[in-house]
């Protein structure tokens, strides 16, 4: 059996640890950081780029740079929450067909939040992937204390 990881997806950072020898060993990314920002980008060319680079690209490219996506997962468009985000991002947030809150790109592509952690959780992986050197199948991830069933 590989080994487990435990990932803290944060709303501003992640970072991903595994056990070794019953203590948890916080695993560095490969820009030698034990954090990674949980910001993901769209390039003009297609190209997904997750973390740190995407942060310092932020400036010239801001309507396709995500962060604080978490704050969006399971709510709604009409939720206050939101709608104060609305003024506080660069980015679209907009209304799903079901009302959920999404993300769009400037060029008009919309996405669930899901989709953007999804993103910063695969980066994750392949740091743990990377320092263990082994496939990683099962992980353990932390979630704020308002999610709920609902």
């Amino acid at each position: 059996m590989g080994k487990i990881i435990g990932i803290d997806l944060g709303t501003t950072n992640s970072c991903v640890s595994v056990m070794e020898g019953g203590v948890a060993k916080v695993i560095e990314n490969s820009e030698g950081d034990r954090t990674t920002p949980s910001i993901v980008a769209f390039t003009k060319d297609g190209e997904v780029i997750v973390g740190a680079s995407a942060k310092r690209q932020a400036v010239t490219n801001p309507k396709n740079t995500f962060y604080a996506v978490k704050r969006l997962i399971g709510r709604k468009f009409a939720d206050a929450e939101v709608k104060k985000d609305l003024d506080l991002v660069p980015y679209g947030i907009v209304a799903h067909d079901n009302g959920d809150a999404w993300v769009a790109t400037a060029e008009g592509k919309k996405m669930a939040p899901q989709e953007i952690s999804a993103r910063v959780l695969e980066k994750m992986k392949k740091t743990a992937e990377a320092y263990l050197g082994e496939a990683v199948t099962e992980a353990v991830i932390t979630v704020p204390a308002y999610f709920n069933d609902s």
